[in-house]
């Protein structure tokens, strides 16, 4: 018999996999159901009461600033004190200008495929990576503190062989299961769109951008998969992949995070894991240093800037997947099997 095919059955079979992969479908469904009925489409008679409701508050402005403004003259001139109510100069107080208010302000959520999509593919491989993560994790991890891991070699004494193909069968299975989500995901913004919100200018040009966020995606998925899975055999336990990650993240990350503002750190989000998971979805994540003025010639004053790209986050993911991998191999290969 195969062991490939063995391994595969026996994820398909497990309930922790069924009810788990379920879980995150579920959260999936709630996720694009609750999109659909948070938005509408916007039709004409929308507009034009948006443009009404700008001018409204237009013309509210322009009151208010000419009472303010007369409000301040009177007290200049009566020499009673402000208070650090109004400026020096009255004549600075004015309303803003038309254009500056504008009429979708006032208008309902829409969904619009083109200027958003791309953003609701974040929390999709985040839900899934997850899924991945605890999954791979108590596949494995349940094999070894039951028992099963001995067995198993009993009748297949090739460690290195047996791991693999166990990390095989899980990457297959995540893939089935991400790949026709993903499918589902597209189609469902897309009805999405259609019914609530706007298909227009969604060019070739959208849809390719849309289809490598979405591969990035499911890449992030399989990585976060083989960590959890290579975790939870180093450990030899479910428990060693699920409390590393609370300690990465809550005592690592939070905790690294106050330290490193307490510290004023430039570009502290660059120490951060988070940031590069961030930058490997949206391809770059630009850091601010409000700390830093680069001055313009204009007078005006912009922060100093940091970029954290797709190509960095896939070197550190590369770095973390082959070292922590590679850890399990070799412990799988030197370390005693009881």
């Amino acid at each position: 018999m195969s062991l490939y095919r063995t391994e595969l059955r026996r994820l398909t079979k497990r309930r922790f996999t069924r009810y788990m992969t379920l879980l995150g479908l579920l959260v999936l469904a709630a996720v694009v159901v609750g999109v659909f009925f948070t938005n509408q489409k916007i039709d004409a008679g929308q507009l034009a009461q948006a443009e009404r409701q700008a001018d409204q508050q237009y013309q509210e402005q322009v009151r208010w600033s000419e009472r303010d403004r007369a409000e301040c003259e009177k007290a200049k001139t009566a020499g009673t004190p402000s208070d650090g109510r109004y400026p020096d100069d009255c004549s600075v107080i004015t309303a803003p200008s038309r254009d500056q208010i504008e009429a979708e302000w006032f208008l309902p959520s829409t969904f619009n495929f083109r200027e958003t999509f791309d953003e609701t593919l974040i929390p999709f491989a985040a839900i899934l990576a997850l899924v991945g993560f605890v999954v791979g994790a108590s596949f494995v991890g349940a094999e070894w503190s039951t028992g099963g891991m001995m067995n198993l070699l009993l009748w297949r004494p090739r460690r290195l062989t047996v791991l693999l193909t166990k990390l095989a069968a899980l990457l297959t299975g995540m893939l089935a299961v991400t790949l026709p989500a993903a499918v589902l995901w597209f189609a469902g913004f897309w009805a999405v769109a259609t019914f609530r919100g706007s298909t227009e200018k969604v060019t070739s040009g959208v849809w390719q951008s849309a289809m490598l966020t979405g591969v990035r995606g499911v890449v992030l998925v399989l990585v976060l998969t083989t960590l959890g899975f290579a975790l939870a055999s180093l450990g030899r336990h479910t428990a060693m992949a699920l409390g590393g990650v609370v300690a990465v993240m809550v005592v690592g990350q939070f905790g690294l995070g106050i330290l490193l503002s307490m510290a004023s750190v430039k570009f502290a989000e660059a120490w951060l894991l988070p940031t590069y998971i961030l930058a490997w979805m949206t391809k770059t994540v630009t850091l601010q240093n409000w700390d830093s003025c680069n001055a313009t010639y204009y007078g005006e004053c912009k922060p100093e800037t940091m970029d954290i790209t797709w190509q960095q986050s896939s070197v550190l993911l590369s770095v973390a997947v082959v070292a922590i991998l590679g850890a399990a191999l070799w412990a799988m290969r030197r370390r005693d099997v009881s």
